[in-house]
């Protein structure tokens, strides 16, 4: 009987062993890039975001090493339902193994939930709000580019101590717009600042004349604007329109270099605001601009969040490289990813927190007069850099379950 018992476990352990062989020399890949394909953060993100990690996937150099990697991408439509039925969908019948992304904090908190319970692997570039790594951290999940916390210290810091003690809100009316008002009001509360009020608007709103009015009334020096994408154009544009940009200074927390060319400089000169990426800081972002823009038939060089799916992709593919193969195990991928240094020709070099926040400087820039702009997409001039260690959320102060306190 004991002879019998011993070959049946020396069995057992051969067919382990042979399925983790397996598992370890498997080298097929999908990536999901969920975006805005045709809405108000299209520009920021959306088609731009697909080719940065198609991008990505060549310049890893493994499909010439023997891996199959798919990339594909899908719309959410900015409602969270949509997205997280998407990325179910994805999971279970296109056994998907990373998401990225995912340019809506609503969404992206929905996202986040699914990908945990298919323990898939979740790089979020696109949403904003700095829960992902607080309160809703999970140890599939790292947070790439920006978040809410670090535009909110960033811009919000810079401004108070400026002089503009006093703040009023135009605030998106969703995760995105409420994690960023909050952040914020924290920021500039520290640096001796007060909100004097705040006012909610639709997401894509056309017409922010009441919303203006009231932050006119409120007599603030500061109107922070809580928002993104075409929301912030347009409610710059229509500031511009009230003359309230001559009388009061415009925050605009979130802003990106497609939101600058959709204004104009005339218009947006002047304006502080708070990124991790900028297509002309080096001679590498300059390159990769220009590959970018090349691929995109003339399209605008890359936004930090296009930049983020770059970076995070290519992590990602490094990680399951190390591992020798692609074990679809998405906490344990996550894991080696921040048990690396991470290191590209865009970000430089940086880390992963435990809460899964990616870490790296960022920079306060503000818009150029039209006289200072020399070559198109020339918009930003640099004001301050914020080390990495200074840029993100402390750890002593993040709420993530992940962390041992």
């Amino acid at each position: 009987m004991s002879k019998v018992i011993t070959r049946l476990l020396l069995g057992t352990a051969i067919a382990a062993a042979t399925v983790s062989a397996a598992a370890a020399q498997d080298k097929n890949v999908k990536i999901g890039v969920l975006t805005d394909l045709s809405g108000i953060y299209a520009d920021l993100a959306g088609p731009g975001s697909t080719l940065a990690a198609q991008m990505a996937v060549e310049d890893s150099g493994l499909k010439a090493k023997g891996w199959t990697i798919d990339v594909i991408s899908g719309d959410h439509q900015h409602k969270p339902d949509i997205g997280a039925n998407l990325a179910r969908q994805w999971f279970d019948r296109e056994k998907m193994d990373m998401i990225t992304d995912v340019p809506n904090s609503g969404v992206a908190l929905a996202v986040n939930n699914v990908v945990k319970e298919k323990n898939g692997v979740y790089i979020n570039s696109g949403g904003g709000t700095s829960d992902l790594t607080n309160a809703q951290c999970t140890p599939n999940t790292i947070h790439w580019t920006y978040d809410t916390y670090n535009l909110a210290y960033g811009t919000g810091t810079a401004l108070t101590k400026a002089g503009g003690d006093s703040w009023f809100f135009l605030t998106a009316d969703y995760a995105f717009g409420a994690a960023l008002e909050r952040d914020t009001t924290n920021a500039l509360k520290a640096a001796g600042g007060k909100v004097t009020g705040s006012v909610k608007h639709p997401l894509n709103s056309s017409d922010f004349s009441s919303f203006l009015l009231q932050a006119q009334s409120s007599g603030a020096k500061v109107i922070g604007l809580a928002n993104a994408g075409g929301d912030t154009s347009t409610t710059i544009k229509q500031a511009a329109e009230f003359g309230i940009s001559k009388s009061q200074k415009l925050a605009a927390l979130l802003l990106f270099l497609t939101d600058v060319k959709s204004m104009g400089l005339d218009l947006a000169q002047g304006l502080s605001f708070t990124e991790t990426f900028y297509w002309d800081m080096n001679d590498d972002t300059r390159a990769f601009s220009k590959r970018f823009s090349e691929r995109s038939k003339g399209a605008a060089p890359p936004t930090m969040v296009q930049a983020g799916v770059y970076s995070g992709t290519l992590h990602y593919l490094k990680a399951l490289e190390a591992l020798g193969g692609n074990p679809h195990d998405g906490a344990k991928i996550v894991a080696k990813m921040k048990d690396m240094p991470t290191d590209d020709k865009l970000f430089g070099k940086g880390s992963i927190q435990p809460n899964g926040r990616k870490i790296h400087p960022a920079y306060l820039f503000e818009v150029k007069k039209p006289s200072e702009s020399k070559t198109p997409w020339d918009y930003y001039k640099l004001v301050a850099t914020i080390p990495a260690d200074q840029a993100f959320t402390p750890l002593d102060k993040s709420t993530c379950s992940l962390l041992k306190k």
